[in-house]
């Protein structure tokens, strides 16, 4: 691929169209190694380097640039030097593991959210992620750095319809307040857990749709509601540990 057109990978629109994205900094393409030890379609990236990676001894076609060209293909203000070319995965027609759970995101908008999101099902695995149409791009440089290479390592859908969700998930909860503590059995009891907008939530009207079961994270109600990020941590955290008692 040309360097003019792996520029234009900043923007989502040529992502898609080049079925690209970048991987940049040291400890990114080390997380990417460690991911394409396990699947093959991580080991189709390409590698470019300048003179200070030139030596680096990883599984990939590497390309040397210099410094000046470094710095027009990365996102980051101070590159490192190192960056990956990696085609975009598809989990369209994926099986679903065994027990696997779904985390469902309607709309998420901040990238830092989404980025640590994956951290947390990346570390307690068996999640996968869907997004809803209008949410951040998984592929945007920032989710993939706040990911801190755990977009390599959770099943990731993106422009899923919350309509889609019955036919594919018999028992559906979302995170609501006024609903069942999290803390009650049932929570452990459903396929799919729904996470709305981090200003708005889910609409009303789909979550009578979907039939999903309203559960809430009790505290003192001090304020209005949690950070997105942080009431999946929870709610991932008490999947698990009941799960392992």
């Amino acid at each position: 691929m040309k360097l003019d057109d792996i520029r234009k990978l900043h923007q989502k629109k040529y992502r898609q169209a080049l079925g690209k994205f970048l991987v940049e900094g040291e400890h990114l393409v080390l997380e990417l190694e460690k991911a394409a030890a396990g699947n093959p379609h991580w080991q189709q990236a390409e590698l470019f380097v300048t003179s200070a990676y030139e030596n680096w001894p990883g599984p990939w076609p590497q390309h040397l640039v210099s410094d000046r060209q470094m710095v027009q293909l990365a996102d980051t203000k101070t590159p490192q030097g190192i960056l990956a070319l990696v085609p975009l995965p598809s989990t369209a027609g994926d099986a679903s593991a065994e027990g696997e759970k779904a985390v469902y995101l309607h709309e998420v908008q901040d990238p830092g959210n989404l980025g640590t999101i994956l951290r947390t099902l990346a570390w307690f695995g068996g999640f996968r992620c869907l997004l809803s149409p209008g949410s951040v791009d998984p592929y945007n440089p920032k989710v993939v750095r706040s990911s801190m290479g755990a977009i390599f390592h959770v099943p990731v859908e993106t422009e899923v319809s919350l309509d889609t969700l019955t036919g594919r998930y018999p028992r559906i909860a979302c995170l609501d307040i006024g609903g069942d503590t999290i803390t009650s059995p049932d929570f452990q009891h459903h396929d799919c857990y729904l996470f709305g907008n981090e200003a708005r939530g889910v609409p009303t009207g789909a979550l009578t749709r979907l039939g999903a079961h309203r559960f809430t994270i009790p505290g003192a109600a001090a304020i209005e509601s949690l950070n997105l990020a942080s009431a999946v941590n929870m709610a991932v955290y008490e999947l698990n540990r009941e799960k392992n008692q």
